[in-house]
């Protein structure tokens, strides 16, 4: 009998890649999403020829986790929905404590009520902030410098709070800066405007959008932030390596998801012009606020956990960018 797995904000970025690997890998798939920031089209993608269940509905609405957890003998939880861009949190820090604090404990709540007992949970470097050390590892501090990574450390401690009350366990991933598409361009990023360093330069190089800078310049070699990109399908694969962690042992992890080494927002310009054969017209916009210098991980945690490290080059996440966006230049349709 297939694992019943569910995974809300599935018809984001994030989501739907795990959705997809889990799917691919004989999970069944039910999918909890508000479509507020996610694509019916990324759903109905996914729902083809697979075990795939879409409930319409908000992680802020107890009555709609609870029927969830009544209708399904669910297996495991994968909390990626979230609000998760950190200028936005400044000048919305409301919505943001809502949706990634309140939003968490709905969800642990109806776990309880349930019993069901596992939960891996989409958390950030943000919770870091400025980085004391390099690489950093699970243990440096945290210290947020945005509403968002704020709210974030937040839902982490209500997560090991849920541990000691009701013995959830968990595995929270606390993600660096994602880039990439599926390697068979069937989903993506369809956000507007990302965020996302990479996939806007992609864009600029096809022609879609015009590219501008939109850090600060920062006290690194290149005078631009370091960060440490993962490919959003390694990411996926090591939601699964983390299933199979829980199913099999009593104790919960944070650990990070990154690639391990540190990019300029330079360097990865270069690596899109090198990859794709252009050079980029480049603007400058105004920055960012609540950015930081250079960020990176150190990712032996999460191989020696799980064993999972990362396989995907920075040019082959570029590849699929092209590929995903030759394809879909302005994302799904809805």
């Amino acid at each position: 009998m297939k694992q019943a797995i569910l995974i809300t904000g599935a018809a984001g970025y994030i989501g739907s890649h795990v959705a997809k690997h889990l799917l691919a890998n004989d999970f069944k798939v039910i999918v909890l999403d508000n479509l507020s920031r996610g694509y019916r089209e990324a759903i109905e993608i996914l729902q083809k020829d697979s075990d795939l269940e879409f409930v319409e509905g908000d992680i802020l609405d107890p009555n709609v986790l609870n029927d969830i957890f009544k209708q399904n003998k669910i297996s495991a939880v994968i909390h990626c929905a979230a609000l998760c861009m950190p200028d936005e949190s400044v000048a919305k820090p409301f919505e943001y404590y809502q949706t990634n604090l309140l939003g968490t404990v709905n969800i642990l709540e109806s776990m309880a009520r349930a019993k069901v007992s596992n939960i891996i949970f989409s958390s950030t470097a943000a919770v870091y902030g400025e980085a004391q050390e390099l690489p950093i590892n699970e243990t440096h501090q945290t210290k947020p410098i945005s509403p968002y990574g704020v709210s974030k450390l937040l839902a982490e401690q209500a997560i090991a709070l849920y541990k000691d009350l009701h013995n959830i366990n968990y595995v929270i991933f606390r993600f660096f800066n994602v880039c990439g598409a599926s390697s068979d361009g069937l989903i993506g990023d369809s956000k507007k405007p990302s965020q996302l360093l990479m996939q806007n330069a992609v864009r600029g190089a096809l022609g879609i959008e015009p590219f501008s800078y939109t850090c600060p310049k920062v006290d690194t070699p290149d005078g631009t932030p370091i960060r440490d990109y993962i490919d959003v399908e390694d990411l996926a694969l090591a939601h699964q390596s983390a299933l199979e962690y829980l199913a099999t042992n009593n104790e919960s992890q944070l650990i990070n998801l990154g690639s391990g080494q540190g990019f300029s927002v330079k360097q990865i310009i270069t690596q899109v012009e090198r990859t794709m054969g252009v050079l980029l017209e480049k603007n400058q916009a105004r920055p960012r606020p609540a950015e930081y210098s250079a960020v990176y991980a150190n990712i032996s945690k999460a191989l020696e956990i799980i064993k999972w490290q990362p396989k995907k080059s920075l040019e082959k996440s570029v590849i699929s960018l092209v590929n995903w966006y030759n394809k879909r230049p302005r994302g799904y349709r809805y």
